[in-house]
């Protein structure tokens, strides 16, 4: 059996986001490999190259992880399958002012 192209990455098991590695429609299924669990997840919306998705539910105000490390804080609840971006991610890499 051949196996199917990935079309997302999780980088580290504590990560609540993916990154597309392609452009996705929406309620495009995408097999997610999360530690040793594999996790189905549509999203819900359009996701393009290089952008993030919400794997779990991700409470306002908590912070979103790739890579295992944190990158910035949801300024939203931000549901399973949600485009994860500027419109409800405030970053805290690099600001200075923190």
């Amino acid at each position: 059996m051949e196996r199917e192209k990935a079309r997302a990455l999780v980088m580290k098991e504590a990560d609540n986001v993916a990154t597309v590695l392609e452009d996705v429609d929406p309620g495009t299924e995408i097999a997610l490999q999360v530690g040793n669990d594999t996790r189905v997840v549509r999203p819900a919306e359009p996701i393009r190259f290089g952008h993030k998705f919400a794997i779990r539910p991700i409470q306002k105000g908590e912070a979103i992880v790739k890579y295992g490390e944190p990158i910035g804080l949801a300024t939203q609840d931000i549901e399973v399958g949600r485009h994860v971006h500027v419109h409800n991610l405030e970053s805290t890499r690099g600001r200075g002012d923190q």
